[in-house]
């Protein structure tokens, strides 16, 4: 052997070099990658169980949330069966002369609790039953539509005529304003508080306009129709004097109808002109007396007790079952919500 040639004992490929204690693959580096890790499982766990946390949070607000509508419609059917004050219709165990009383309260709408659909049925009821001895039309309401009131007032108009010996009033509480008061017209007396509110005879046409808006806003509207007026009062668009008249004739035949109406139910015991009564204010039921509007003042125990003579009072308003009254009610508050109704126009 030469003495050039390495030993095996000096080979470089026998030995390892140590690890460096920094870098990669070093030592801090190693621990550093591990504690990162954990780290990450922490971080990991802790939104896991974050999450499960607030599944079982909603899941709690959900149990809640059902066990508060369970207990709602448990309150309503009870309110519903409580039957207020007086006994109902179907209640009637035995024969006994009776004052039918029919209730007419909230807004007067198609769908809703005070639609000529459910008065007339009460009506009709009331003055159908042999031991009625007189009707009391109960009326607290701020008016409504224009058709639904008027068929009302027909039907209490064709009642009287078919139960000619029937006594019939009408008792008015906190409002009694534009098309209740046109059903109350209908009624031969009118009896209300002398703080009840009494009138608003007249009719409006709500709407709006955001044509302005949409030009600051840089937009424009892109209306279609087929049909010159189609369009009608579009609050995008700018105000069509010829559809505004149009619109304006509208409303001064439905005054019109109105005032007749009531001119018709009132008659001579009016004592004030057209030109007061009739353009949309309102009053008391002290003023109401002294207009005309009103005969006096009184409750509906005051009218049974006073002046039909029979304080026996019993409930004839049609009740509709709480389902039904309860889609009924969503309905009619998201009517309300719009601007205009179905029908364009309401009394005012």
């Amino acid at each position: 052997m030469e003495k050039n040639e390495p030993s095996l004992s000096e080979d470089p490929s026998r030995e390892h070099p140590p690890y460096p204690v920094s870098g990669p693959g070093g030592e801090l580096w190693m621990k550093q990658l591990e504690n990162n890790r954990i780290r990450e499982r922490e971080v990991l766990e802790s939104l896991l169980l974050s999450s499960l946390q607030e599944q079982k949070r909603n899941r709690r607000s959900r149990n809640w949330f059902r066990l508060f509508i369970v207990a709602y419609l448990m309150v309503l059917l009870w309110l519903g069966n409580l039957g207020g004050e007086l006994p109902k219709m179907d209640q009637l165990s035995v024969k006994s002369k009776h004052v039918a009383v029919v209730n007419l309260r909230g807004v007067i709408l198609d769908e809703m609790p005070a639609s000529a659909d459910t008065v007339i049925k009460g009506l009709r009821e009331a003055f159908d039953h042999p031991d009625t001895e007189g009707v009391i039309l109960r009326i607290n309401s701020p008016g409504g539509s224009p058709v639904q009131a008027g068929q009302i007032y027909d039907e209490l108009t064709r009642l009287q005529k078919r139960h000619a010996e029937m006594p019939v009033y009408a008792a008015l509480e906190d409002l009694c304003a534009s098309g209740g008061y046109y059903v109350a017209a209908a009624a031969p007396k009118i009896y209300a508080d002398k703080a009840s509110l009494v009138g608003s005879i007249g009719v409006m046409m709500q709407s709006f306009g955001l044509q302005q808006t949409l030009d600051k806003l840089g937009m424009e509207s892109r209306l279609l129709t087929a049909g010159k007026h189609k369009g009608f009062l579009d609050p995008f668009s700018p105000v069509n004097p010829s559809e505004k008249q149009h619109a304006q004739g509208l409303l001064n035949r439905i005054h019109e109808q109105f005032i007749k109406a009531v001119e018709a139910g009132r008659g001579d015991r009016l004592k004030a002109g057209r030109e007061e009564l009739f353009q949309g204010l309102i009053w008391t039921g002290e003023e109401a007396v002294k207009l005309g509007l009103v005969d006096g003042l009184g409750s509906a125990s005051w009218i049974a007790r006073q002046l039909i003579k029979n304080e026996r009072m019993v409930d004839f308003t049609n009740k509709e079952d709480i389902l039904t009254r309860l889609s009924k009610g969503m309905a009619g508050a998201a009517m309300q919500a719009l601007p205009v109704g179905e029908t364009g126009w309401r009394w005012k």
